[in-house]
């Protein structure tokens, strides 16, 4: 048994590719060969039956997996094997005399390799005057700065734009005791 997007499917069979493509031209001695390798999608085939405690029920099945296939939409198969991020590529049922509540089915699934993207969306607010104001996000990855000697917290807030109270929140020394040569949090 698997659950694809949530509906079981009596799965007898299970199947999957991992390639990549291998450059066909030459390549330079010494060179990394791995800029010459890409890796594809994995692709999962998942052989066996949608069942129902009737046969309409079967076909309603079958129309919900197909809905998710029309729209595109990114699902989970979980059985022997696990396919995260898939979408359905294809499905061909099977009707036959041997299955009365329901069909063979033929589904094969391909991975989506979702990227996280470095895009950051600036909001816009409105003030009460009515002017619109443009707020940038910053970006989630930390900027540490070394302490030398004179570093205060109203210094280091000036110099990185970033208020006391969370460089208090993210550094664990005291104003008055912040060493010297100590990597501090300042973005």
């Amino acid at each position: 048994m698997g659950k694809l997007a949530g509906y079981t499917i009596a799965n007898i069979q299970e199947t999957f590719t991992n390639a990549v493509n291998v450059t066909s031209y030459p390549t330079e001695k010494g060179l990394p060969i791995t800029d010459s390798v890409q890796r594809q999608p994995k692709t999962f085939t998942i052989t066996g039956k949608i069942l129902g405690k009737t046969d309409v029920e079967a076909m309603n099945i079958y129309n919900a997996l197909e809905k998710l296939q029309n729209a595109g939409t990114v699902v989970t198969y979980v059985g022997r094997t696990t396919a995260k991020n898939v979408v359905i590529t294809s499905m061909q049922p099977t009707f036959d005399s041997t299955i009365g509540n329901g069909m063979g089915i033929s589904i094969e699934l391909q991975e989506i390799r979702i990227a996280n993207s470095p895009y950051i969306v600036n909001k816009t607010t409105t003030t009460t005057a009515g002017k619109k104001q443009v707020v940038s996000q910053k970006s989630s990855t930390p900027v540490y700065h070394i302490t030398k000697k004179g570093d205060t917290y109203w210094g280091l807030s000036k110099k990185y734009g970033t208020s006391i109270a969370q460089l208090r929140a993210w550094n664990k020394y005291p104003d008055t005791k912040i060493p010297i040569g100590v990597k501090l949090r300042v973005k």
